[in-house]
């Protein structure tokens, strides 16, 4: 989307899942290949922006070393900030999440909710915004767009995410296959529409979005866990609704009012709903013949990619590349 609107894009990424590829394959950009946690000045001299979205992207990835997330999402997420500052990068767009809500109930939340994470990775995105926006000034503007939960086709696409995860288990098995009890709320947004949210951000007036955070969704999609599971029922044909056997509510629920980002940009415009997303995924899933095993091994499944990646020593238990295991494969 950057691209297409004629912005240079360099990307910076240590590629954890370069092996992770689904479907036809990822955009060529310039790279730099480094972990997020060596960032270095020189890196981001003449950038107009930074979007930053490099992390452990998930509660189960967050949970196998809290204290790398931590140094990962928060320290190394503040320290890219101040660097950006420091070499003079006028605008940083952090991808933040409605993870920051957390235990967040039944209510419906706003930018000016209380965060309630309840696990490493949502609180390590609530320590960023927190020290991100204390450095802020005339010439420094972040912006803190906190994602619902993903869902989508895209060439790095994720399994663990709830409606992906949903439309998977009903093609590969004929099951909807439920974890909790179904009563959670969870607002989701396509990839499409976070990046589409990113773009127009960036190309908002900067006294519009200088130092706000924007719950990124639609109010229209917040959902039931159990309501998605009915959408997926509805998709793939001859699938039935189960529940694990030791399913029982999710302390992760909360619902988000998405209004804010729609008025004050109107350029972002989301396309996207569950229902039209999941038949996106039934048809991709068809396309590429996705077997239980696929989805649920280690190619995809962000936890147990990484568990392979140590297990074989391509990765410290710092999580960086080992040189002598890279240069041996070749």
């Amino acid at each position: 989307m950057l691209l297409a609107q004629g912005h240079e894009v360099v990307g910076f990424d240590s590629d954890l899942y370069t092996n992770s590829t689904f479907g036809d394959g990822i955009q060529e950009i310039s790279e730099i290949n480094k972990d997020i946690r060596d960032v270095e000045a020189s890196d981001l001299e003449g950038f107009e922006a930074v979007l930053h979205l490099a992390g452990l992207s998930n509660d189960p990835l967050g949970n196998l070393n809290p204290n790398l997330t931590y140094e990962i999402n928060h320290l190394a997420s503040v320290r890219l900030a101040e660097l950006a500052k420091q070499v003079g990068v006028p605008r940083f767009i952090f991808s933040s999440s409605c993870s920051n809500y957390g235990a967040g109930g039944e209510d419906w939340l706003t930018e000016e909710s209380a965060f309630n994470p309840v696990t490493p990775y949502g609180i390590s995105k609530v320590r960023t915004e927190q020290d991100v926006t204390k450095l802020a000034d005339d010439n420094f503007s972040p912006t803190f767009l906190r994602n619902a939960t993903a869902f989508g086709v895209s060439p790095r696409l994720r399994f663990d995410l709830v409606l992906n995860n949903l439309v998977a288990w009903a093609f590969t098995t004929g099951r909807v296959y439920i974890k909790s009890d179904g009563s959670p709320w969870r607002p989701i947004v396509h990839i499409e529409d976070i990046s589409r949210a990113f773009v127009a951000v960036m190309n908002a007036p900067r006294e519009v979005v200088h130092n706000q955070a924007f719950n990124v969704a639609r109010n229209e999609d917040n959902y039931r866990i159990r309501e998605l599971a009915d959408i997926v029922q509805e998709t793939v044909p001859g699938c039935q609704i189960e529940y694990a056997q030791d399913a029982g509510p999710d302390k992760r629920c909360y619902r988000v009012n998405a209004s804010k980002i729609r008025e004050a940009i109107p350029e972002f415009q989301p396309q996207w709903d569950a229902r039209k997303g999941a038949q996106e995924l039934y048809q991709a899933y068809q396309k590429v013949g996705l077997t239980l095993e696929e989805f649920e091994g280690p190619k995809y499944q962000r936890i147990a990619h990484i568990k392979q990646l140590l297990s074989s020593g391509k990765l410290d238990d710092t999580l960086r590349w080992q040189i002598e295991a890279t240069a041996a494969v070749g």
